[in-house]
């Protein structure tokens, strides 16, 4: 079979050559690429040459380049446009790159190479980044088993099989029942307080499955509105239980014994090299070094944010009151928060999304890097891409070609829930050559309907400005070894540059900028400007306490908490008792879909949101300070951006804001003190 990824793509700037793509060709492709990485790993360990940086650690870094190039496409299509061969296919590949990775990791002769360089190099003959790359590879090797003995080894490979398996079963899994479901309305009663737009919009999705009627889905854009608008308290609930007990429930897509399993997994490889717990093993490279910072941090913050989340259930409880309703429970909270917004502020999500149309937001966020960062965003109609709706944009930096940004913004039956930013090609420098990045966001944001546009919540604003601080983190970065570029920086560190970017959805003047009617173009008025910023805080206790109970949720698991006699649901409720600020509803949990600790890189890692805010909130101060849009602190700030792990990243905060971080900025920003 002619394979066209094992051939040079032909493509602008060596893009992945989508339109030539079936999934048949992934496979022998990876395989054959797997085959000739370990040739080029091979000829480093053989090299006669005394082991030092370039022959051994530099080598190691542009070893696998193509591997990694058509592995990232593979992993991205199964991510957002998956279908039932794609998923096989995972299911069979995943076990065997996991398997390629410890060929290399245990690789006896590899590793003394890497040690030799390590005890004998001197550092001050090193620049700073290569030190930084000797230190990670050295340390990488160690910390996955290369000091193990040859059992061991073997005992660590299996366990690395077996992670890979599960974890691709696990997002499967969640997949498949976030599409098994649909709620079918066919009396229009039913459906009170929702609004046109999103009534329009299961109107399409019911047409599209030859349905009469309405349907709604789990799928965000069709579950959020639904909780937040529909009058119908029945309703909401089966909606809510439909979402609650994803991979909960007793057939084949049960996720809690890949729960068990996998955190088991973890524990025994943890303490297999030398650790207590898996959460020891994860944060020894990470800013916040152990669990008992890490939980510090956590329940500091629940103290301070707990009081504000409680004064504002009460409020909304007092709303349900009214209503009749004696208890409020987790599937009322959306519908009266957003009716406590619209009494308290006189603000309606609704209302303001016509707007924010899609392209509109976008060009905004284009704006703010090209003031900022002087970036520029050329429409590319010429790049191959996986489906209809992706549209690729080529980024210029005074003329210059610096990066291909992918665009996918809508949901689809293949793709899972969320949004995120990932990359078919990283940076790095070769020859002296640049190889600029291929990035991408992808999002699930409410498709056009007919000749209306796709229309933003403000929430969803500020998720697209999210993902594409991440995008910039990627396409600005410029290092000369792709390990330590980007985003690969210390995971409590990444989020920084996505939540940074939000800030600016808030700032009244940028908003100005970009907040028009679709229809009519017309600036958003002054007062609901006003409205937006005033309302920012707008239940910020309890989504603090919400984010902090996942965050201990993912260290109980990975600190050995889990005990065999104790159901996965009743784990969890016990787990966040203290965050909880409505009733239990039984047979439900969020820990059979908790992808971005299961199947995602959040493990023992969730509280890094709630870290990285801290920086956020500092960082923007002062840009506060200096104005939102100054030179000179945006090209501090670049510095940050492009520095990717090559340096500590708390020299780098310090570098930029010239001090170590303070965390009065974030509780001020939250309100959560004076």
């Amino acid at each position: 079979m002619d394979n066209p990824l094992l051939k040079p793509f032909g493509t602008p700037f060596d893009s992945i050559p989508f339109q030539a793509l079936k999934p048949a060709h992934f496979k022998p492709a990876i395989l054959q690429l797997i085959e000739e990485a370990k040739q080029e790993i091979n000829a480093i360990v053989s090299n006669p040459s005394t082991p030092d940086f370039a022959n051994t650690i530099a080598a190691m870094d542009y070893a696998g380049k193509q591997l990694n190039i058509v592995s990232a496409a593979f992993f991205n299509l199964d991510a957002a446009e998956t279908n039932d061969e794609i998923q096989q296919l995972a299911q069979e590949l995943s076990p065997v790159l996991a398997e390629y990775s410890n060929d290399i990791m245990l690789n006896e002769g590899l590793f003394q190479r890497i040690k030799q360089v390590h005890d004998a190099v001197n550092e001050s003959a090193l620049t700073g980044e290569e030190a930084r790359l000797l230190d990670k590879t050295y340390k990488g090797f160690a910390r996955n088993g290369a000091l193990l003995s040859a059992e061991d080894k073997e005992k660590l490979r299996e366990i690395d099989k077996q992670l890979a398996t599960l974890t691709m079963k696990f997002s499967q899994n969640v997949l498949q029942e976030t599409n098994a479901y649909h709620l079918h309305i066919l009396d229009k009663k039913q459906l009170a307080g929702l609004p046109d737009s999103i009534l329009a919009a299961a109107k399409a999705e019911a047409e599209k499955r030859q349905l009469e009627g309405w349907v709604f889905t789990l799928h965000f854009p069709s579950f959020v509105p639904f909780m937040k608008y529909a009058a119908n308290r029945d309703l909401r609930k089966e909606l809510y239980l439909a979402s609650a007990t994803r991979a909960l429930k007793a057939n084949e897509y049960n996720n809690e014994g890949i729960v068990r399993d996998i955190v088991a997994l973890r524990d025994r490889r943890a303490k297999l090299l030398g650790f207590g717990t898996h959460a020891d093993f994860v944060l020894q490279e990470r800013m916040a070094s152990s669990p008992a910072i890490v939980l510090d941090f956590l329940h500091d913050l629940l103290q301070k944010a707990k009081p504000h989340a409680i004064q504002e259930v009460t409020k909304l409880q007092a709303l349900a009151e009214a209503d009749g309703i004696s208890t409020t429970m987790p599937y009322d909270h959306a519908y009266y928060a957003e009716k406590l917004r619209e009494t308290t502020f006189n603000l309606s999500e609704e209302a303001l999304k016509p707007y924010f149309p899609l392209p509109q937001v976008l060009e905004a966020a284009f704006d703010a890097a090209s003031r900022l960062y002087g970036l520029i965003f050329e429409l590319r109609t010429d790049i191959p891409t996986y489906h209809p709706e992706v549209v690729v944009y080529e980024v210029l930096e005074n003329g210059q070609h610096k990066a291909l940004l992918y665009t996918d913004w809508h949901p689809r039956e293949g793709k899972r829930a969320g949004a995120w930013m990932t990359a078919y090609r990283g940076q790095w420098k070769e020859n002296d050559q640049q190889v600029r990045p291929h990035i991408s966001i992808v999002c699930n944001f409410a498709r056009p309907v007919g000749e209306v546009p796709s229309l933003l919540t403000f929430n969803e604003v500020t998720t697209l400005f999210h993902e594409f601080g991440h995008a910039l983190h990627g396409m600005l970065a410029d290092t000369t070894f792709e390990s330590l570029s980007g985003t690969n920086v210390y995971w409590d560190f990444v989020e920084l540059p996505s939540q940074f970017m939000e800030n600016y959805c808030y700032e009244k003047d940028f908003l100005r900028s970009f907040a028009r009617h679709h229809q009519t173009g017309e600036p958003l008025p002054e007062e609901e400007i006003d409205k937006i910023v005033a309302a920012a805080n707008f239940m910020e206790g309890y989504q603090t306490v919400r984010q902090l109970g996942f965050g201990l949720l993912d260290m109980a698991y990975h600190t050995g908490k889990l005990s065999p006699d104790i159901s996965v649901e009743q784990f969890e409720k016990d787990t966040v008792r203290d965050t909880q600020l409505y009733p239990d509803v039984s047979g439900t949990a969020q820990s059979t879909s908790f992808s971005h600790i299961f199947a995602g890189g959040y493990s023992a890692g969730y509280y890094s949101y709630k870290w990285a805010e801290v920086l956020d909130a500092d960082a923007f101060s002062y840009f506060k300070e200096t104005g939102i849009f100054n030179p000179e602190t945006a090209a501090k700030f670049k510095a940050l951006l492009s520095s990717g792990g090559t340096i500590d990243p708390m020299e780098l905060f310090i570098r930029f804001r010239g001090r170590r971080p303070e965390p009065q900025a974030l509780l001020k920003r939250a309100g959560l003190v004076a």
